[in-house]
């Protein structure tokens, strides 16, 4: 009896033994589980969290430069030392006095930069010209455009020098027929702004650089080349209905849509651009 009566008193013992170990275990297990969770959702949002802050484009703001166009491209060093060019993000921003590097009538007599114009032809008119400040933004690499977009009275591109393009009309489609005879020797003139600008080829620079040479670029970002190509005056008929074609130039190996000056009308652009132009304020 003595020792059936043992033998249940060392079960029961144990059965609480091993009954209040399954509970402490299940306490400990439970404990856990928040510690868990807190360490999973620590881990998810690190791994959800993209390392640049701007959403992967390490270009920054050059986001459309496929990864980001560090410095101006060689074809800009062309351009007059004095005018300020720099690059920001897609852009090439040129600021310009439009001032011209050369002699003019339009200078006005008295000025050191006055050279008189004695052609037939010439009549004057009565603007001189003054100094502006104009900003043109650019595209630094500049594509086609899905939609393309007209040309606007007023500043349309700038040439090496400064000096800024205006296109094909006098006002609202009015042609320049008489308007050309106000141009001055280098094709040059003010309007009544003061703001001086070529429509036609700028035979300064042509004369300077060669007829063949980089003459500024259009506000699409898109390059413009004088009258001349591989030995071969540029006419309408080699071009296409904006006025450019694309093809290899001294500046771009590799080929790029640019634009030619030709002798008659539209001159220099046709009316529309063929990329997405960038932005001026005058």
């Amino acid at each position: 009896m003595a020792g059936h009566i043992l033998r249940n008193m060392t079960r029961n013992t144990n059965t609480k033994f091993n009954d209040r170990l399954m509970m402490m275990t299940a306490m400990k297990k439970w404990a856990i589980l928040p510690i868990l969770y807190s360490a999973l959702s620590l881990l998810a949002a690190c791994g959800g969290e993209d390392p640049d802050p701007n959403g992967g484009n390490n270009g920054g703001n050059n986001g459309g430069n496929n990864g980001g166009t560090s410095e101006l491209p060689a074809a800009w060093s062309q351009f007059n030392s004095d005018l300020n060019i720099y690059l920001d993000g897609d852009f090439v921003v040129v600021e310009t006095t439009d001032i011209p590097d050369h002699p003019s009538p339009y200078f006005g007599e008295g000025d050191p930069n006055y050279e008189a114009y004695n052609s037939p032809d010439f009549r004057q008119n009565p603007s001189l010209i003054g100094e502006q400040n104009i900003t043109f933004r650019i595209p630094v690499d500049p594509a086609e455009a899905g939609s393309k977009s007209s040309t606007q009275l007023g500043p349309i591109g700038v040439a090496v020098n400064g000096v800024i393009f205006f296109n094909q009309y006098a006002g609202p489609d009015q042609p320049l027929t008489d308007e050309i005879i106000s141009f001055d020797q280098y094709n040059g003139h003010p309007n009544n702004q003061s703001a001086y600008h070529y429509h036609i080829e700028p035979l300064f620079l042509s004369s300077q650089y060669g007829q063949d040479a980089l003459m500024g670029f259009l506000l699409d970002g898109f390059p413009v080349y004088g009258p001349m190509e591989n030995g071969q005056t540029v006419s309408n008929a080699d071009l296409d209905e904006y006025h450019g074609h694309t093809g290899v130039t001294a500046d771009y190996p590799n080929g790029i849509y640019h634009y030619h000056i030709t002798a008659n009308d539209p001159y220099i652009n046709g009316g529309q651009y063929f990329g997405t132009a960038g932005t001026v304020t005058f």
